[in-house]
């Protein structure tokens, strides 16, 4: 925690917190840190049960994904308010979980707008990976009813999950474009020269292009 405490970087914890995230450590610095410690599953969780983000960010990266059960899991994703914690979790540790399928699915349907976006994280991922049991047309239809008006989190998580579909799905492709050309979710977002906007139907075009040459 001293160590983490003398990496603290007024400058980057003044940008973090512009994205809701409170921490001021350099991430590669953080890496390089959990890369010296190697894993060691019993200091993560005492790093994780300090509360504090950096200390949770390093426990995600030297932790043992697999040796945690499905309600420890359940609980720390409703402790991770911070996106950068949340994101981590969800990619570094519970898709590498047995129970991510079983979390994927209470998630998926939770009234907290925060965890319901771990779910589509995940469905986001079996879209791309293991598409064979899911109902795409049904996704489509919640994503068209509901992503227009729905938090932020949650609505950057459904329209990855609609760009998704279109790009990996040829016979659902147009219906995404047309779904995101109507809703206009993320239309004006700002991207940086060289990026790809996030507005589905751009995003869907570009990366179906990209395969193609």
């Amino acid at each position: 925690m001293a160590e983490l405490a003398g990496l603290e970087d007024p400058k980057i914890r003044e940008v973090n917190e512009r994205h809701g995230d409170d921490h001021g450590v350099n991430l590669s610095k953080l890496r390089a840190i959990a890369k010296r410690l190697k894993t060691q599953q019993d200091l993560a969780c005492l790093l994780w049960d300090t509360g504090d983000t950096a200390a949770r960010l390093l426990a995600l990266l030297i932790c043992r994904p697999k040796a945690f059960d499905r309600d420890k899991l359940d609980i720390m994703l409703r402790e991770s308010r911070t996106p950068k914690v949340h994101d981590w979790l969800v990619n570094y540790v519970v898709k590498k979980n047995p129970h991510s399928e079983a979390l994927r699915l209470t998630w998926f349907a939770d009234p907290d707008p925060v965890v319901a976006s771990a779910g589509w994280a995940l469905t986001t991922e079996r879209v791309a990976k293991n598409p064979e049991t899911l109902d795409l047309p049904g996704l489509l239809d919640v994503i068209e009813a509901e992503m227009k008006s729905a938090p932020d989190r949650l609505q950057w998580a459904m329209n990855h999950c609609l760009a998704q579909i279109g790009i990996e799905h040829p016979t659902h492709r147009d219906r995404a474009i047309a779904i995101g050309e109507r809703l206009e979710v993320l239309k004006d977002y700002p991207t940086s020269p060289g990026c790809t906007s996030p507005f589905a139907p751009i995003w869907i075009t570009e990366m179906v292009r990209r395969r193609h040459d």
